[in-house]
Parts: C-alpha cells; structure tokens; sequence
C-alpha cells in the first residue's frame, strides 16, 4: 500500500525540480555549493574568535538604547565580569557608558551627519564608576538599523597618565626657571648696593634685573645681553676699587673697600660660570686642539695662585713633571683654576698640593687640599648644575654650584677624565687624566699660559681706548697709581688726535674690541700704528668670549683680557708689552 507521504507517480515537488529532495541529492548535485556553505562557516568561526579574542574592545550597538554584541576585551576596559554582564547592566549608552552626555551627543551629532569617527578620544564610564580614556573608531551600520553602529575602543590610560605627568614636569621646569632668575635677580640686587658709583651703577644693574625678568621667556637672551651689560660696569667697578685699595686710606674705609672688592669678585664668578654653562648649553663652545706642554700651563698657574695662598696663609706645593698633550689650552686652563679656586676656598688651614705624574701613556694632573672634605654619599653629585654640598661652616665665599658641573662638562669635550677622592674633615683630591702624545707628534705649540703680575711700570706710556667712559676713568685711575702716563680715547681717530696733541708717544695699546659704529680695537689699533708709523706693541680687553672673537684675535696675534679684568693680570701684560726683552721678534 501506498504511503501518503510518497510522492505520487509522475508528480515532483519544487525540491525534486532543483536537485535538492534529500540531502543526498544535494550533496551529489551541489557539490560547490556545500563547500561554499562550509566555507563561510569557517569564516564565521573565524572572525566570531577574533571578536572574542581581539585586544581592543569591540561593540555593536543602538545610539538610542544599549549594546547589541560586545566582545571580552571591552568588558575588561570598563571593568566589568564579562561582555553579558556590561551588556545586561548598561541599556543606556548615552547616560550609563559614556563619562559626558554632551560629549555623547557631539559623537552621535557627527555620526548622523558623516557616517564614521576616526580614533577619537572620549572618557567612558567604568563599572566602578570611574573613568576611563579610551580611543574610539565608529562606523554607522544604517543596513541593521537607523542609529546602529559598529565601535572599536584602545584604551589609552598610559597615554594619557603620561601626557598629564609631562605638562607636570613642564610646570616643573618653569617653577624652577623663575626660582634661578629669582636667585639671580637677588644677586644682582645685593651687589648694586656695594659698588662706589652708586647711581650710575643702579641704572646700569636695574637694567641687568630687567633683563633676568626677561629671562623668564628667554634665559639664553638674558645671559648674551649680561656678557656685556654687566660685565662692562663690573669691570670699571674693579679697576676702581683695585685703585682705591692701592691708596692710603684710614682703617674702616680699607674694610668697606676689602668687602666691597669681594663683592665684586663673586659677581665675577658668578657671570663667568652663568656664561660657560650657558655656551656648553648651546653647544657654542668647542674645543680647539693643539699640542701643548703640560708643564708651561701648569706652572703658569701655580705662579698665579702663588699670590692667593699667601693671602689665605695656607702652604702651596707643586710636584710638576714635562709631557705634551693634545688639547684645548683655555678650556684646561679653565678646568684646573676651577679646582684649584675650590681648593683654595674650602681650606681654612693647612696645605694645598698641585702634581703632575705621569703613568705610561696617560698624564695625571691632581689637586690635593687638606679643606673640609665632602661627604661620601654627596661625591656623585657635585658635579651637577647648581648644587653646593659643602657645609656652610666651610667658610670662605660661595658660589652658586657651577664649577665644577664646568669642570664636568670641559672635561667630557676633551676626553679626558675627571675624578674625586674625600674624606670629610681632613680633604679631598681631584685628579684629571689626560692621554700623552706618542714622542713622534710631540711637538708642542703655543700655550696660552696664565700670567702674573712683575716688573716696574714707572714712566711707562700708555694709550687706552674705549667707549665707555667709566672704563676710561678707573683704567687712567689705575695705571697712573702702578706709575704710568696715560692718554685715553672713545675712538681711533680721537686717539690719534690726543697722540698728536700731546705728542704722546705710547709704548703699548690697550683697546676695547667693540667700539661705536661697529668699528673693532683692531681696526683702532692699526689706525694709530699707521698714523704713528710706528708698530706700538697692544693688546684687546673685551667682554666678548666667543670663539668667533678669539679666533679673530689669534690671526691679528693679539693677546687678550677678559672683562672684568683682573689687575694683576693687566700689570703682566702691560709688563710684557712695555718690556722690549719680551716683546716678540
């Protein structure tokens, strides 16, 4: 018998028709069509464990309700269990996700308008009810519905917590900008108050304070405009005062003259310091090598120091020994002055000791003190910026904490090494390492060695030019007291006028390098060579320490003072150019 079920003969269903009565005839007739079919499921599984497995969150959902699929990655930035519990908890987007309705609303205002948001920062709202940032990326999906969109999240707390520790540190760096220029500027405010031409010093120093004020957007343009500002008037303020201590005066006035001469001395450090740092800063400093004899440089020094240890009563010792090394003269120079001047300060009693040994192919050159020593935890941290680790009984002046991050710095650029030994209460030793030059290239050049004051200036005729009418003043003040006739000049051609007038015949020159007009003290000094026809020995003072400046000294062979210029260094140059035993061949 027939079963109701079985087709009646001669009939087909829609099913029969296509090939697909039973799943046999299918398989046998589509075989494409299954493997596509199996194909589509492997994709499926494929991106359904890359949605639950991804790293950045993911999430479908409705603008006007909650979320339609949420993968585990963006239930963990929330904070919450899994994705069926954020999905169950939050129904609201607008005011259950997102940390700002109005932020919400801007999102979903530009959503409508463009269709899709690339990497936008938001804050949502964690299951803590914290917040937390995120970067978002959505894309309407209008196909599934009018306000149904598709969002991929990175959460980017890191990011974030770094950018807010960096404007931090930004408002650091400028809290501690504003301490520096404050500490300058109270310097600046208690050496106005010592320098003998009061109020034409006040003007000139309340300029200076405006420029530190200034140094708040710009601490570079402040310290160029000081290496002329301040140092000029400093400069006329010490050959006054070095006049003034030359003199006969009564008991308390030397005092006040002795305190005032201090003053200026630590005003001189300070700009000087303040100066290098900035320049090794900029990295406008370089070195410029040469081969030199160690010894001539550093016993040019001690002959220097000799006259400050026998001021501060402590004994001075050298053990110095020949070597020649390649290096920068003034920046080597400047390195072992500032030892020698901490060793000098920081010694109430006792002895310093400057020694040369030699080990192999390296040179030794070490400063030992029997001072107040430093503490063995503070050893590697004197050669930072600013920092003074001495205790204050130490006695002695201070400075700001500059010396010896230069000291640090200059030796780095010549490749050579600097250490430290201490013990607190009975000394310290620095010593600085510099490589020997085999004996083939062994040929020493010129050193620029540091002089000292000899020899009688008595008689002596002396030109000054220069176009600060303080700086003529206390240099005719000052060489007059050492026995000199002097002629002064703003110019070359008032010089050659004052030359002829008087029918004065100088035995050297001292210039300023910048003078009015733009003109040089080498172009003065020529002027009055060839209105003279004479080749009168000179030299430049100048405030200007580039090594734009120096080059150009060194091809016009001209020596050179820096101001603020330190007397007993202008008796020895003046000396030596007066000299016709050193003047040169």
């Amino acid at each position: 018998m027939k079963k109701p079920s079985d087709p009646i003969a001669g009939s087909y269903d829609v099913g029969d028709l296509l090939g697909l009565g039973s799943q046999s005839a299918r398989k046998s007739y589509y075989p494409a069509l299954q493997d596509r079919i199996e194909e589509l499921e492997s994709e499926r599984n494929r991106y359904k464990w890359l949605f639950e497995n991804a790293l950045h969150g993911i999430f479908q959902g409705d603008l006007k309700g909650g979320f339609l699929s949420v993968n585990p990655a963006m239930a963990r930035i929330v904070g919450y269990d899994s994705p069926e519990h954020l999905s169950q908890r939050v129904i609201r987007l607008r005011e259950q996700f997102f940390w700002q309705v109005s932020e919400f609303d801007q999102l979903r205002h530009e959503l409508l308008a463009i269709g899709k948001l690339n990497v936008r920062e938001v804050v949502l709202r964690r299951a803590d009810g914290r917040p937390v940032n995120v970067a978002i990326t959505v894309l309407r999906r209008p196909d599934l519905g009018v306000e149904v969109v598709e969002a991929f999240v990175a959460d980017i707390t890191e990011r974030h917590q770094a950018r807010l520790k960096l404007e931090q540190l930004n408002a650091d760096l400028e809290r501690r900008v504003e301490e520096r220029t404050e500490a300058l500027q109270n310097a600046n405010v208690g050496l106005r108050y010592h320098i003998e031409e009061r109020e034409k010093t006040e003007r000139e120093l309340t300029i200076a304070v405006n420029a530190a004020e200034e140094a708040n957007r710009s601490k570079d343009k402040y310290l160029a405009a000081a290496s002329h500002d301040l140092l000029q008037p400093l400069n006329a303020a010490r050959l006054l005062v070095s006049t003034l201590q030359d003199s006969p005066l009564p008991v308390r006035e030397s005092r006040l003259i002795e305190q005032v001469h201090r003053a200026l001395e630590g005003a001189e450090d300070l700009l000087a310091d303040l100066l290098d740092i900035s320049k090794l800063d900029q990295h406008a400093m370089q070195p410029d090598l040469t081969n030199i004899d160690a010894y001539e440089l550093v016993y040019g020094l001690a002959e220097e120091f000799d006259p400050v240890a026998r001021a501060a009563r402590l004994g001075f010792r050298q053990r110095l020994t020949n070597g020649v090394v390649r290096t920068d003269p003034r920046m080597l120079t400047r390195i072992l002055r500032n030892l020698l001047s901490n060793a000098f300060r920081y010694t109430p009693s006792g002895h310093v000791l400057l020694a040369m040994r030699r080990r192999q192919d390296q040179l030794r050159i070490e400063v030992w003190d029997t001072g107040v020593g430093i503490a063995q935890e503070k050893l590697s941290d004197i050669f930072t910026e600013f920092h003074q680790l001495l205790p204050p009984e130490s006695g002695g002046r201070k400075g700001v904490g500059l010396g010896l991050a230069i000291v640090e710095r200059m030796a780095r650029m010549l490749d050579c090494s600097i250490t430290v030994d201490s013990i607190p209460g009975k000394g310290s030793r620095f010593v600085l390492t510099l490589p020997l030059e085999p004996a083939v290239n062994a040929q020493p050049g010129p050193v620029i060695a540091p002089v000292v004051a000899s020899g009688s200036l008595e008689g002596s005729r002396v030109l000054v030019i220069d176009n600060e009418p303080a700086i003529l003043v206390s240099m005719e003040a000052l060489l007059e007291r050492w026995g000199c006739r002097v002629a002064v000049a703003a110019s070359a051609e008032a010089a050659v006028a004052v030359c002829r007038a008087l029918s004065f015949e100088p035995q050297a020159i001292l210039a300023d390098f910048h003078l009015d007009h733009g003109r040089t003290g080498c172009e003065a000094i020529d002027t009055v060579r060839h209105a003279l026809a004479a080749h009168i020995p000179a030299a430049i003072i100048t405030a200007d320490r580039s090594d734009l400046c120096r080059q150009t000294l060194q091809l016009k062979n001209l020596p050179v003072l820096n101001k603020p210029v330190k007397p007993n260094r202008l008796r020895a140059l003046l000396s030596s150019l007066v000299s016709p035993s050193e003047l040169p061949l």
